[in-house]
């Protein structure tokens, strides 16, 4: 289905450097038109940032990118419009965006947005719009492995490399509210404080600490049951052998610029799953999207899941700005812009 410019964000040649799009408020914002069947139009009060965009931005995301193409995966608002044939919804309700569609087709950094109406969730009414635009992709993320994937139960020991990004600390809020035990997996002690605030028990500092010995020492010598990684490369060997009889590694990302071999004498000799995974699985499933949406609302409710902002920008003239503070990995928890 064409939508035509006119009523989503206009082509931007994102490809490359961020200079390549310095003005992102003329060049996705949607400008007027007619609201689509099965679709959403909305007032945007604040788009978050995420790898992914960052990622596709450049050429080095699961997709391509096809011009005309657009960002952002995740934004809160209200409704301004709604397609016919969309149940559900209501004009002005206050609501945000599920990361389930194609970059390609649909895009959130602008004024106005027009996105799918299954890919629009309302959110608990506590939230600020920052907080709103900054629940579904890490939660349902995390949610997606650890839950409805890994049989995530009490007592399980998860290991989290990255866990400084927002769906790492995702990931620790989900373990904890299980009564799981999180290590935290991350390369510096520079974010240990910050992630030890976050609700880890262990943090383990990859470049100067042994992982493999560290997480022994922490489990007793018997590993974690489950991996939850977005960086692959070299280190999947190390996690691997951290990693305990009939583990499962998720790998739902490759951050890592460097080849990612498999570790296969430690996968035949525990008889470990190394499992690809993609948000898509529960985004692209009605019912398991609904189950997602469940756990996440109830815990948001009951301030058991909780997201950490870390910087708020003002404005979609900053958004370049956003960009590179993202690429800078300085950061512990999301990126969002303000308007």
């Amino acid at each position: 289905m064409n939508l035509g410019n006119d009523w989503i964000a206009r082509p931007t040649r994102w490809i490359g450097g961020i200079d390549l799009a310095s003005k992102v408020s003329s060049a996705q914002t949607a400008t007027g038109g007619a609201v689509f069947s099965a679709a959403a139009r909305i007032a945007v009060k604040a788009p978050r940032l995420n790898r992914a965009e960052a990622m596709f931005r450049m050429g080095q995301y699961l997709e391509k990118p096809k011009f005309p193409a657009r960002l952002g995966y995740e934004a809160a608002g209200t409704v301004e419009a709604i397609g016919e044939g969309v149940d559900g919804l209501q004009i002005g309700e206050a609501v945000s965006t599920i990361p389930g569609f194609s970059m390609n087709d649909y895009g959130v950094y602008g004024e106005v947005a027009l996105v799918p109406a299954t890919a629009v969730a309302k959110h608990p009414a506590s939230l600020s719009w920052e907080q709103a635009a900054a629940i579904w992709m890490q939660y349902v993320t995390a949610y997606g492995a650890l839950i409805d994937l890994g049989k995530l139960k009490k007592r399980d020991v998860v290991l989290i490399p990255a866990a400084s990004s927002s769906v790492g600390l995702a990931a620790i809020q989900i373990v904890n509210s299980l009564g799981a035990k999180p290590i935290a997996l991350t390369r510096t002690g520079a974010k240990r404080q910050a992630l030890l605030e976050a609700g880890v028990a262990h943090v383990v500092a990859t470049e100067e600490q042994d992982l493999v010995a560290a997480v022994k020492k922490l489990t007793r010598g018997k590993g974690a049951r489950l991996v939850f990684d977005p960086v692959a490369g070299p280190t999947l060997a190390k996690l691997a052998a951290a990693t305990r009889e009939r583990g499962i590694i998720f790998q739902y990302g490759a951050l890592s610029s460097e080849p990612t071999l498999l570790p296969l004498m430690d996968v035949l000799g525990k008889s470990l799953t190394v499992r690809g995974y993609i948000l898509l699985e529960i985004t692209g499933n009605p019912r398991r999207l609904e189950k997602a949406k469940r756990f996440i609302v109830d815990g948001l409710a009951s301030g058991k899941l909780k997201p950490v902002i870390a910087k708020t920008f003002s404005g979609l003239d900053s958004i370049v700005e956003a960009h590179r503070y993202l690429e800078s990995n300085q950061q512990v928890g999301k990126i969002v812009v303000t308007l």
